[in-house]
């Protein structure tokens, strides 16, 4: 197929940092369910020659275009405006879809991006906090209106598309993001490979400040007053805005995907005190794995969690304790919600993603 069919994904978020955090999983899912839906032959990737390559399945037919980057900051979507523009006119590909917010100023064909929250403007309480990102993102927000579709991960993010951003309901698709299937009960698990005797609560995620890291210390007290002999464990990439110290508890850092997967099997409960999320993946994982969860109610999760999660008033971190706590304590509350928790994830798969995602492209390549 020559290469001006293609349909190009900015994989960029596949590398550096990025392939730690929330756009490296959207990215990995999608163009795994991508390739499993036999368009590897359609495909090509976007990266940053400047940084090392991850490592992408063979015989698949996908093609790899290179692009070089002054900046990577707080710089690099204005940047991307300018030269994204210059490299599509390079590739002259039938579809660019921008797997995060780099959106050229102009392009030589149709464009779809995946819009994964809105954040920094959504979250007014942490409007201090998010100054940067407002800033790094402005002229992404600017044009999204422009894009010929949005693909919105959660009906959350839809509204805040349309709210914050003016994109049109018509031009806005929801698309929700998929489980690994590497996240799945392990028979067996236990914390005792990383030294921990006692039952224990999970947070997964960088420990910013829309996570809430004093709410959730004040959660994990209030669960322990309430009778639950338990520890608390942290797991996940460092975060510039995460607290030098959390008194007590555990920090693992970034895990693979098969240790976090071994960690959430073995937990009571994953304690979640995000204040807003675009969709809430660690909770479907925890879920995948058998872990019950609790988390405030907020944003997408009362979409993503739909009932197989505790959900508590946004921000009643003793209240989050509590219902963490209740796992602890009652062993049949704790394996009902394993076992709803299993089933509901069962529903949010990567080909699904991809099939839906296909299903958008279409037309515009049509």
């Amino acid at each position: 197929m020559a290469e001006s069919a293609r349909v190009v994904l900015d994989a960029r978020g596949l590398q550096g940092a990025d392939a730690q955090r929330g756009i490296g999983s959207y990215s990995r899912g999608l163009i795994s369910g991508l390739l499993r839906a036999g368009w590897g032959p359609r495909l090509g990737l976007l990266l940053d020659g400047g940084l090392p390559f991850p490592e992408l399945p063979a015989e698949t037919g996908i093609v790899v275009y290179s692009v070089r980057r002054r900046y990577r900051g707080r710089l690099a979507t204005w940047e991307d405006a300018v030269a994204l523009g210059s490299d599509l006119q390079r590739i002259r590909p039938r579809l660019y879809h921008a797997l995060g917010l780099a959106l050229p100023g102009r392009a030589p064909c149709p464009v779809v991006v995946t819009v994964h929250d809105l954040i920094p403007w959504a979250w007014r309480e942490g409007a201090a906090a998010m100054r940067g990102e407002r800033l790094r993102y402005r002229a992404a927000r600017r044009r999204l209106p422009r894009a010929d579709r949005v693909i919105a991960v959660s009906e959350a993010t839809a509204r805040d598309a349309g709210r914050l951003a003016g994109v049109a309901a018509d031009r806005i698709a929801v698309i929700p993001e998929g489980v690994d299937p590497r996240f799945r009960r392990q028979p067996g698990a236990s914390g005792k490979k990383w030294g921990i005797e006692r039952p224990y609560l999970v947070f997964v995620g960088a420990l910013d400040a829309r996570k809430d890291p004093a709410g959730l210390l004040a959660a994990w007290r209030a669960a322990q007053a309430a009778g639950a002999d338990c520890e608390l464990v942290l797991a996940g990439p460092a975060s510039r805005q995460a607290p030098a110290a959390m008194e007590g508890a555990l920090r693992l850092g970034y895990l693979s995907t098969e240790e976090l997967a071994e960690l959430l099997s073995a937990a009571a409960c994953l304690l979640f005190p995000s204040r807003y999320e675009g969709f809430g993946l660690p909770v479907l994982e925890a879920m995948a794995c058998g872990c019950p969860v609790a988390a405030y109610d907020n944003s997408s999760l009362p979409e993503v969690a739909d009932g197989a999660a505790t959900l508590v008033a946004d921000g009643d971190a003793v209240g989050l304790g509590r219902a963490a706590a209740a796992y602890v304590l009652d062993a049949e509350l704790a394996k009902s919600s394993r076992s709803k928790g299993q089933g509901w994830a069962k529903r949010f798969t990567w080909d699904r993603a991809a099939e839906q995602t296909i299903e958008l492209y279409q037309p515009l390549l049509g």
